[in-house]
């Protein structure tokens, strides 16, 4: 494996850009989606939380591929976006049909979970502007050999979306290695995106084609089963799910020669709020494993995979070490699961300090 050469900060204008979808998430806090009156407003989206949490937490510069309609749920989204500080100027805006059959805006209902209960999410992700896009809607000239970006992310949850989405993610991997930036790709493998599309087998087909363009690829082992045919078999704890993971990084990075970097997290789940936490990182032949912890409380546990990957990936474009790439993942992942909301709000110095070991001491 050949390490990461990465373009230098001051000839890009992106350090990182993301294509994917951004939905609107509404969270009935601490009741029931189906017992809700009032639900709290977010955005999030697998690829998008990533640029996002590059741009909060650890302050660089990050755009976002997408396509949003052209309504007041469309605006709402803005909104909420222009709070995280990633950029908009390649989003595609839809004309809004009125009814929804056309260019709609995705909607996730997301209840926490806690203790026993686990958490729920109800997507309403049909016919969506996102889905809509294909490789003739963005200048990708412009944005990677022009202005120019360090690193590109996208993931399985888009991919899924549409036929004119997976090739959009490939025309944009393509003329991204081109121009010489990164290519991440989280596989995200969601059943319930591929149900209509063929399942398992088209999800195989479309993603065998797309992670020969990637560079670093995230996933775990039922990413790197359903998404890619790895034979991985069932693991019931975490030592043994540990060895396992190990041997599959091996044999991605064998059968993608391409690949320069594998990276998984770690989960045991105790409860819905109660997980052991922790990742791997497989990186110019060797494994690095992260700081880990066990029982780690969950406020929310959405998001935190895509801010372990933003935690990663800062690591890389900062030039850090891999073992400190993947401590970066792990603490920006572990710290976006004590807050609500897809996104991160930690802050750098606070993931700085985890990794440290930091305390949950009040802070004066």
């Amino acid at each position: 494996m050949a390490q990461l050469t990465i373009l230098p900060s001051d000839t890009c204008r992106w350090d990182a850009a993301a294509l994917g979808e951004i939905m609107l998430r509404f969270d009935p806090g601490s009741t029931r989606i189906k017992t809700a009156r009032t639900f709290t407003a977010w955005e999030g989206g697998g690829e998008y939380n990533v640029v996002r949490g590059l741009r909060k937490c650890f302050r660089l510069n990050t755009a976002v591929l997408t396509g949003i309609p052209e309504n007041q749920l469309g605006y709402l989204l803005e909104d909420l976006i222009n709070q995280g500080g990633v950029d908009l100027s390649h989003a595609v805006w839809f004309p809004y049909d009125g009814i929804g059959e056309h260019h709609r805006q995705g909607l996730n209902f997301v209840e926490r979970g806690f203790g026993i209960r686990g958490a729920l999410g109800v997507s309403d992700r049909c016919h969506t502007a996102a889905s809509a896009v294909k490789p003739s809607d963005f200048d990708f000239d412009k944005i990677f050999h022009q202005e120019r970006a360090r690193w590109f992310h996208c993931g399985g949850i888009f991919t899924a979306l549409s036929e004119s989405a997976a090739e959009t993610a490939l025309a944009a991997m393509k003329s991204a290695r081109e121009a010489g930036t990164i290519v991440s790709y989280d596989l995200n493998y969601r059943p319930s995106l591929w149900k209509s599309r063929g399942g398992k087998s088209r999800a195989q087909e479309i993603n065998r084609e797309i992670v020969s363009y990637v560079d670093v690829i995230i996933g775990n082992e039922e990413d790197f089963s359903a998404s890619l045919g790895f034979d991985l078999p069932d693991v019931s704890t975490a030592s043994i799910q540990k060895d396992v993971y190990k041997e599959m990084m091996k044999q991605v990075s064998l059968t993608y020669p391409n690949i320069q970097a594998v990276a998984t997290t770690l989960r045991e789940v105790h409860t819905a709020t109660d997980n052991d936490w922790s990742a791997l990182l497989y990186y110019d032949g060797e494994i690095f494993e992260s700081a880990g912890w066990k029982h780690l409380e969950i406020f929310d546990r959405v998001g935190g995979g895509d801010s372990f990957a933003s935690g990663l990936i800062y690591g890389f474009l900062s030039g850090r070490s891999p073992q400190d790439c993947v401590n970066l993942g792990a603490a920006h992942g572990a710290l976006a699961m004590t807050t609500p909301g897809d996104t991160s709000m930690a802050s750098a110095g606070e993931v700085e300090a985890l990794i440290k070991g930091g305390s949950a001491r009040v802070q004066r």
